[in-house]
C-alpha cells in the first residue's frame, strides 16, 4: 500500500490518518498443538487465551498471550490434523518478547528442556542484551532484556 502511495505522489487524507489500526495476531503453524502449548504456556508464561476445534475442516486454533485480546496482541497456533510438520522457509525471522533478565529467561527455557539457539548477551554492534530460543517446531522467539530503570521495551536498532 505504501507503494501505491508513493507512485501516486500523495499524502495520506485526514480519514486515512485517522483511521485506527492494531495488530491483533501473528498465526503460526505447529505440528503437534500440545507440545507448543505447554511451551508457550509453561517455559515462556503465556495464558491460553481460547481454543477451538473445526472437525469439519480437520484444524484447531489456539490463541495464547500475556494479556487479553482485547487490547494485546497475541499468537494464534494453528493445528492442521493431517500435517506433522511444516517447512519453515527462510523468510520467517522471529518473534519478540521482552524479558526483565534474559540470562535467567534462557536458564529456564533450559529447564525446561527448550532449546537455547543464542545465549543471552549484548546484541552485535550494541548493548541491547538479547537471546534467541526456538519454540517445538523450530520458530526463533527473541528476548529482549529490559532497560533496567526503564518501564519500556529495549528495542534494538538492527
Amino acid at each position: 500500500m505504501a507503494d501505491v502511495y508513493a507512485k501516486q505522489n500523495r499524502s495520506l487524507t485526514t480519514t486515512e490518518r485517522n483511521t485506527k489500526m492494531r495488530l491483533l495476531h501473528t498465526m503460526l503453524r505447529v505440528g503437534n498443538l500440545e507440545k507448543s502449548l505447554d511451551f508457550y504456556q509453561n517455559v515462556l508464561g503465556m495464558k491460553l487465551l481460547r481454543r477451538k476445534d473445526y472437525p469439519e475442516g480437520r484444524f484447531t486454533l489456539a490463541f495464547v498471550g500475556y494479556g487479553d485480546e482485547t487490547d494485546s496482541t497475541v499468537l494464534e497456533l494453528t493445528h492442521n490434523w493431517d500435517t506433522e510438520r511444516y517447512d519453515l522457509g527462510n523468510a520467517y525471522g522471529h518473534i519478540a518478547v521482552e524479558v526483565d533478565d534474559a540470562y535467567e529467561a534462557c536458564e529456564r527455557v533450559k529447564r525446561q528442556g527448550g532449546n537455547v539457539v543464542r545465549e543471552a548477551g549484548p546484541m552485535k554492534h550494541g548493548t541491547t542484551v538479547i537471546a534467541f530460543v526456538e519454540d517445538p517446531d523450530g520458530y526463533k522467539i527473541e528476548f529482549i532484556q529490559k532497560k533496567s530503570g526503564d518501564d519500556s521495551v529495549a528495542y534494538q536498532t538492527a
